[in-house]
């Protein structure tokens, strides 16, 4: 459960000392130092990754997804009090938009409560996001596919392109495609301080 602490002011006051930093629109309380940490160390990559929308609602990312095809997708601010962020995804059926939940040191996609434990769990939305990509081409075949249930029916999740509010810098675009070589964990103790530190900063292929 997540309780009032004293991490509300340290949430409000860290967005305020970083001019890169957009202040959400409500407040949240943590119910630990390390969910609060998870939270911030998240929103930072998100606003690095290009394709976080910030405080666009539903209707409005229905909208521009409307005329992208099929797996085109975007992360946004919820517009539930209860959760921080979103996913809206073009399907099959039309766009849906996804609750991406938090719990004192994950997130994870919307699900019956009774399914939670079975749900994979990331502890930053950018992991979560290129684990459904990879669920999402070349890999209908395995049955390993998640499915969106809505109306009745059971829609396939396909996360193929995020949508982008931004451009990004040649330098980003390299290091997302270093960060997509596997060897490179492996090999990061190796680099140079600045070059090593400016990968760990944002270490997602997407």
């Amino acid at each position: 459960m997540v309780t009032h602490s004293k991490f509300d002011f340290a949430m409000s006051s860290s967005f305020l000392e970083s001019p890169n930093m957009r202040l959400p629109q409500r407040y949240k309380t943590f119910s630990s130092k390390t969910q609060y940490q998870m939270v911030l160390d998240t929103l930072h990559k998100l606003q690095e990754s290009g394709f976080y929308w910030s405080a666009i609602n539903g209707k409005e990312a229905n909208a521009m997804l409307a005329n992208e095809p099929i797996g085109t997708f975007l992360i946004r601010d919820s517009s539930d009090t209860r959760h921080l962020f979103a996913l809206s995804v073009k399907t099959a059926a039309g766009t849906k938009n996804l609750r991406i939940q938090c719990d004192s040191s994950s997130f994870y996609l919307q699900t019956d409560p009774k399914n939670i434990q079975s749900v994979p769990h990331f502890n930053c939305v950018l992991k979560l996001v290129h684990y459904y990509m990879s669920q999402s081409i070349g890999n209908t075949r395995s049955g390993s596919i998640y499915y969106i249930q809505s109306g009745g029916q059971k829609i396939p999740l396909e996360l193929i392109k995020p949508l982008s509010c931004s451009l990004s810098t040649l330098q980003h675009l390299c290091r997302k495609t270093m960060n997509g070589h596997l060897d490179i964990s492996s090999r990061i103790d190796q680099l140079p301080h600045p070059l090593k530190d400016f990968l760990q900063e944002y270490d997602s292929p997407i």
